[in-house]
């Protein structure tokens, strides 16, 4: 036998050799930090479990706490609400549906270097509200940690404030760096009561800071809270120097934040189901544009309608812009017509453009009127010549289509 064919079946023979599996690393058990005593004084309690040491406050709420405009027992008649409400919406939670409120404290922003010190969690019981907040006792314990948090047993629904693009993937990361112990996390639904806000109070509050939400329209302030930025070095300062005083405020900061979540949703509840016309026209109009965003048509158009008749039209122009969009699909040409000239004088001009862009093609393709088509063509093109909103590409583009629906009117007109 050659050497070539020595050589070959040489590597044949080890390349059947079986791999042998690698072993799981074993998992060492941290030692406690020399802080305890001074930690549990300040109001904390010790947890161990098999992967370390964690430190734990509970606070319990009867249905009848007050924060800021409402008592915690109405976040199940909100529930109800959606029940009873004849409407799909991502933010609707079923009655039986098994929930917490969620809100985390890091020591940074971002990056595998960030960790999670503080994991807030609110649960709606029957009865009444739980509050469990979990304290990271030192970055050695961080598998404890995570584990006591139970986010690997059965997913409840997270409801929280920022939650879904930045506490939730944190703790994925956290959770991934510890992989090798715990058990695998569950993917929950989320509901992330900042993108409703936004929905919601569009061109209304300045700033969507949930201090800032409490206070304008939660009904409440805070007193005595530390600012958030501060968080990060109180916790470090408390591991360094075993004093655990600050902290606390730290995780009063917390627990306000998870009681304003159930706040806020009671009240977002309201707003997108009660029409009681407490708020401005703007809000009115950003849940009726919502709701048509949702292909609900019905709805959106009902919100629409009641702003229009219930604001004077300057307040309301921008609901008369959507609600024509509506009324075209619905087929209501006249109706769409009377709503897109009620808006024309009080949208921006992004939107006058495709305000007159839809009244020249109602009135050409459906009302065979091409005299008012060539007047609202007309009035399109003197505001992109005149304009400087568009880019100068763009505005050639809208220059070109302008003009070509121009002649074609003309044309018309001639015949």
């Amino acid at each position: 036998m050659s050497y070539e064919n020595k050589m070959m079946q040489l590597k044949q023979m080890l390349g059947k050799k079986k791999e042998q599996p690698k072993e799981k690393p074993t998992f060492q058990k941290p030692e406690k930090p020399s802080y305890i005593n001074e930690w549990q004084n300040a109001g904390l309690t010790l947890v161990e479990n098999d992967f370390g040491v964690l430190f734990k406050r509970e606070v319990t709420y009867p249905l009848t706490f007050q924060h800021g405009f409402y008592q915690l027992g109405l976040f199940y008649d909100a529930l109800e609400k959606w029940q009873q409400a004849n409407v799909e919406h991502p933010y609707a939670i079923k009655i039986d549906e098994p929930i917490i409120f969620f809100d985390t404290e890091t020591t940074g922003l971002k990056g595998v270097g960030t960790n999670i010190f503080l994991l807030g969690i609110l649960s709606a019981d029957e009865d009444q509200f739980v509050l469990t907040q979990y304290v990271l006792a030192d970055p050695a314990n961080e598998a404890a940690f995570l584990f006591e948090s139970k986010f690997w047993q059965q997913p409840k629904t997270v409801v929280s404030y920022n939650g879904k693009s930045f506490d939730w993937p944190q703790l994925e990361t956290r959770w991934t760096l510890n992989q090798n112990v715990l058990p695998k996390l569950r993917n929950p639904r989320q509901i992330d009561l900042l993108h409703s806000s936004k929905r919601i109070w569009k061109n209304n509050l300045e700033r969507m800071k949930l201090t800032k939400v409490e206070e304008e329209k939660l009904g409440f302030r805070r007193n005595g809270d530390i600012p958030g930025f501060l968080a990060p070095i109180i916790y470090t300062d408390a591991v360094k120097s075993g004093n655990a005083s600050a902290l606390m405020k730290v995780l009063y900061h917390n627990e306000w934040d998870l009681l304003s979540l159930v706040t806020l949703y009671i009240h977002s509840t309201n707003l997108l189901l009660d029409r009681k016309w407490e708020e401005s026209a703007t809000t009115y109009t950003n849940i009726g544009k919502w709701y048509g965003d949702l292909k609900q048509p019905l709805q959106s158009e009902q919100v629409l309608t009641t702003v229009t008749t219930n604001y004077e039209t300057e307040e309301a122009g921008l609901a008369h812009y959507y609600l024509a969009f509506q009324q075209k699909r619905n087929g209501m040409v006249e109706e769409a017509i009377a709503s897109f000239q009620n808006a024309l004088s009080f949208v921006n001009n992004k939107e006058k453009l495709k305000v007159l862009e839809q009244l020249a093609i109602l009135c050409e393709h459906r009302l065979k009127e091409y005299e008012r088509a060539l007047h609202y063509t007309n009035e399109g093109l003197q505001l992109i010549e005149s304009q400087t909103f568009l880019k100068k590409d763009q505005q050639q583009k809208y220059v070109i289509n302008w003009t070509n629906r121009l002649q074609r009117i003309e044309k018309k007109l001639k015949k």
